[in-house]
């Protein structure tokens, strides 16, 4: 007679349930550090560009205290694969797959540069946040509201065509485990208008770190691995759903699956 597996096990779910209240005071000690690490974070940022009018060092702190402190708080390590390969000094469009809000400090720590990100353009009238965001020049999407979509697109495309390096997610939403769903078109629609290089990107781990439901933190291994960048000289409006596709089979093979 076979012994059953440890997950075949009735007490299993007990077992799941136990160890949810032992993470929980862990998990409470997580969240207050995250809020004080961050409010206090976001306000000296948002004070050193009301005196410098430069986007520069905030976006350097981010980079070199913000978020490794998060990091470190969420007992996360950090595996990157061909950064090394990318050539950082070309403005380009970073897209990659979405697992869990601490991709954002993950692309942070990872990059050499300073990141604008592409987000929703509900957290702009977020508090605190959306000082930040509008400060360092990030973009926020309308969604539903086509002329000003239009609009963000537009000038999400002037600030790479200046020398920025922008990141966008282009499944919508945050999507835990397996691979990315399809990819939306308007990161690549700013790749084009910019004229500028899709930079394949993929993530995977990160939705274990900091599951989904709640503020449940795990430690763990967060993996980047960096594609070939995609060139999109020559290609027009029209083509960014052809481009997003070919973004979201790199990506998809980056993760070790097939589109």
């Amino acid at each position: 007679m076979s012994t059953p597996s440890r997950q075949s096990l009735p007490t299993d779910p007990v077992w799941r349930q136990a160890a949810a209240v032992l993470w929980w005071p862990v998990n409470a000690v997580q969240a207050l550090f995250t809020l004080c690490w961050t409010l206090p974070g976001l306000l000296i940022a948002y004070v050193i560009h009301a005196v410098t009018r430069s986007q520069k060092l905030p976006l350097a702190l981010a980079r070199r205290i913000w978020a490794p402190g998060l990091m470190f708080g969420a007992g996360a390590r950090l595996r990157v694969e061909g950064a090394d390969q990318v050539d950082w000094s070309r403005p380009q469009v970073l897209v990659a797959n979405h697992q869990s809000m601490i991709d954002i400090p993950a692309l942070f720590r990872t990059s050499p540069v300073p990141l604008r990100f592409v987000l929703k353009e509900e957290l702009t009238r977020v508090p605190f946040l959306g000082w930040y965001i509008r400060a360092m020049g990030m973009i926020g999407i309308a969604r539903g509201d086509g002329r000003k979509a239009r609009a963000s697109i537009e000038q999400a495309a002037e600030l790479v065509r200046g020398g920025a390096t922008l990141v966008a997610f282009p499944e919508g939403t945050r999507k835990p485990e397996g691979l990315p769903s399809p990819f939306k078109g308007g990161a690549f629609q700013i790749a084009i208008a910019a004229g500028c290089p899709v930079l394949p990107v993929a993530i995977q781990g990160s939705g274990s770190v900091l599951q989904p439901g709640g503020f449940k933190v795990r430690p763990g291994t967060i993996t980047l691995r960096f594609g070939e960048a995609i060139e999109t000289a020559g290609l027009q409006p029209g083509d960014r759903q052809a481009l997003a596709r070919q973004a979201h089979e790199a990506v998809t093979s980056l993760m070790g699956g097939t589109a």
